[in-house]
């Protein structure tokens, strides 16, 4: 009797012990992909904490006293935290409600913001030059064409800067800059003000996550490599 019992109370210790462990192993599974999903409280930086000099846009297109880089990102954050519900769908005339989104209305609207219609400036390129963009594939459609990450990305190669795509060159990335991802072009961000313990840029994007404004810009490698990377400016 003895002896059941010891065997008895070392199983349950085993018991225990092994509960323990599964559920610690567990916590910290839970508390890593809430980490990389950026569901915890971070530390962000700005670039001055890395002797990082903020680029300013020399132009001012809505002449509001706010250079463009910087309407840019504000528009961006404006759309972020009213966390546009992520639907893909087809608009006449080509504006989805504010409630709702995909990653390229995160584009429009922070231009919009600085006084530019991306809308328009899209479509007159297309119209102009319907044979370098071959997402259109011959039939322009006004309705659509701008939401496309395809087409931005024809779009930004011809009128922007094309900059390193490297995420760790941590000073050519700078607040306002665009940055696309995947060989087949599938996502587009703007570049946040703030940066991680690296100085690597945070991303404002919409793929439909509880946090948009997020260090991500590596992360996303992860599914997708970086295959765009621009600054834009235009004068008045």
């Amino acid at each position: 009797m003895k002896g059941e019992r010891t065997i008895i109370l070392n199983v349950k210790k085993i018991l225990k012990y092994f509960t323990i462990t599964i559920i610690f192993i567990i916590f910290i599974i839970i508390l890593g992909a809430l980490y990389f999903l950026n569901l915890l409280p971070q530390k962000s930086y700005a670039a001055e904490d890395f002797n990082i000099e903020t680029i300013k846009s020399n132009n001012d297109y809505n002449e509001n006293g706010i250079d463009d880089y910087t309407d840019i990102v504000t528009g961006a954050r404006i759309d972020a935290k009213n966390k546009p519900k992520y639907h893909s769908a087809y608009y006449d005339g080509g504006y989805p409600p504010d409630e709702e989104g995909v990653c390229t209305d995160v584009i429009w609207r922070a231009f919009k913001n600085a006084g530019y219609s991306l809308k328009d400036m899209v479509d007159k390129d297309i119209e102009d030059n319907v044979a370098l963009y071959p997402r259109v594939e011959g039939v322009p459609d006004k309705n659509i064409d701008f939401r496309r990450v395809p087409n931005l990305k024809v779009f930004f190669d011809r009128y922007a800067e094309s900059l390193t795509l490297d995420p760790y060159d941590i000073e050519e990335w700078q607040p306002g800059d665009i940055v696309i991802y995947g060989e087949q072009y599938v996502h587009i961000a703007i570049i946040s003000d703030k940066r991680n313990k690296d100085g690597v840029p945070y991303i404002i994007h919409n793929g439909g996550q509880p946090v948009r404004e997020e260090n991500m810009l590596v992360k996303y490698t992860l599914w997708q490599p970086i295959t765009g990377h621009y600054r834009f400016a235009m004068q008045r």
